[in-house]
């Protein structure tokens, strides 16, 4: 892939991505607005167990197929390619289904992983998505390691469109909560059946075809199954996390009331503001792990090399230029959007976790593109003790923040272990952290110059457009300070708006 394609297509997956992002928040507070707080407990209670099913389905098929087709593409063998789909395809359905099956129709045995028994109803309309997302993961493989972004992007819009379309049509006619829950279920599981048709007939319609999968399951599941460990892992430790940090909040002399409303706050509005960089780190990995499988297989070390430098370089960047609008209009933020002061301030202390945790992020993408994953996973459990360690210990001292500690101890431990197997193996060493220094001290004059217009426009102007034009202005001048600095490129936005 060209640079200039390159580019233009991380602009296009972040667009994309930012669209379904956008839709999705908007498509929550409907939902939080009509569901109320119990439905909502009702559906996220019921969504937090299939995500963990999900996860342990098949999460690390895509990227596992991605790299494999890739191998296979600079090899110049089309034959292994379709074997690893259908291998993958095997593998999918041999978990998905017979778990589908174990819960829709013993689900009286797990009766005992609800305390409320309407949650496993709202499960069971939620089961058959299951085998559909399964079947789509290797699918979405399959366009991720031929890089076909754009199908990618689109159908997985498609999905997001049709939830919030059958959700909002069906929600509407709920009699009671637990009917609400249910009828967002079915949304979700219609939404999960409409990607798994569109993908499929996107791979057959462009001459996919099945093949004997006897000779790819073993590195097939030499490289998925640490993947899917570590996700599942991961899914399972924030389970942990919900249910440990209120019980040790609790240990620490708050009431069962106060810990939830503190967990409430600090989970379900400071986090998700918080994750906005992963959205854009997510689309820029999504376009740079092909690439960088190929460049590893066909020994193309200079490029190689080159591409992870482009990858963190634009990661640290990312996360840089959005430090300093959520700190100093974090608290503004929180008011806005949640009604909340105490999400505010959540916001404004913790978004200097954006830098290592994007790196985190970026960094794993990589190694797992380079085969890895073994490694990752072992990582990803060092960061997780971490993070379970200060849940355990800090509540008593600094309350729910031992969560934002938690995350940033093992974003930190993650990422240097990262950085430093990344240098170890590369046989041309990629340069980009006196890159990352400097980017990371452009915030401070961000953060003072911010602060000044914040306090000059909130004099004159109503508080949501003050916030508005600040955060607005803010991202401006930084961004042409960075460029100032030569510390950014706008190489994608010339090709964005180049004609073809």
């Amino acid at each position: 892939m060209s640079r200039a394609n390159l580019y233009k297509t991380a602009a296009y997956v972040t667009a994309f991505s930012v669209a379904e992002k956008f839709f999705g928040f908007v498509y929550r507070i409907v939902l939080s607005r009509t569901l109320g707080s119990e439905g909502m407990g009702l559906y996220q209670t019921a969504l937090s167990v299939f995500a963990v099913l999900a996860t342990a389905a098949s999460s690390g098929i895509p990227l596992t197929v991605s790299r494999l087709i890739t191998k296979y593409r600079a090899k110049n063998n089309p034959n292994a390619q379709q074997s690893v789909v259908s291998a993958a395809l095997v593998c999918a359905l041999g978990f998905s289904a017979p778990i589908f099956a174990l819960l829709y129709f013993g689900h009286s045995w797990f009766d005992f992983l609800f305390s409320d028994p309407r949650c496993m109803a709202v499960l069971l309309v939620l089961l058959p998505s299951l085998t559909f997302n399964s079947v789509y993961s290797v699918i979405r493989g399959v366009l991720w390691g031929n890089k076909q972004f754009v199908p990618y992007c689109v159908i997985d819009l498609i999905e997001e469109l049709c939830m919030i379309g059958a959700g909002v049509l069906l929600v509407v006619r709920m009699t009671d909560v637990f009917d609400g829950a249910q009828r967002v279920a079915a949304a979700v599981a219609f939404s999960y059946f409409v990607s798994f048709a569109l993908a499929a007939i996107w791979y057959f319609a462009k001459g996919g075809r099945l093949k004997n999968p006897r000779r790819q399951f073993k590195p097939l599941l030499a490289s998925a199954l640490p993947l899917t460990g570590m996700r599942t892992s991961n899914a399972l430790i924030n389970s942990a996390v919900s249910l440990l940090l209120p019980a040790r909040l609790i240990a620490a002399g708050m009431t069962s009331s106060e810990a939830m409303s503190e967990i409430g706050v600090a989970m379900g509005m400071s986090m998700p503001i918080l994750a906005i960089p992963a959205t854009l780190i997510g689309s820029l990995a999504l376009v740079m792990v092909p690439e960088l499988a190929e460049n590893f297989f066909r020994g193309q070390h200079r490029k190689l090399k080159s591409n992870i430098e482009k990858a963190l370089k634009i990661t640290a960047l990312i996360a840089c230029l959005l430090i300093p609008p959520m700190f100093v209009l974090g608290e503004d933020i929180g008011q806005l959007l949640f009604s909340s002061k105490q999400s505010g301030q959540i916001i404004r202390n913790s978004c200097v976790l954006l830098l290592p945790t994007s790196l985190a992020m970026i960094s794993t993408s990589i190694l797992n593109s380079l085969g890895y994953e073994k490694q990752t996973c072992l990582y990803f459990f060092i960061g997780a003790a971490a993070t379970l360690a200060c849940i355990w210990f800090l509540p008593q001292f600094c309350g729910v923040y031992a969560l934002m500690f938690g995350t940033a101890a093992s974003a930190v431990i993650t990422m240097a272990l990262n950085l430093r197997l990344i240098g170890k193996k590369s046989k041309e060493k990629a340069c980009f952290a006196k890159h990352t220094c400097l980017s990371a001290l452009s915030i401070l004059p961000a953060v003072l110059f911010g602060s000044l217009l914040r306090n000059l426009l909130a004099s004159f102007l109503p508080a949501a457009a003050a916030a508005i034009l600040c955060g607005a202005v803010m991202l401006a001048a930084e961004a042409l300070f960075l460029f100032a600095l030569d510390l950014a490129q706008p190489h994608w936005l010339k090709v964005l708006v180049r004609r073809s």
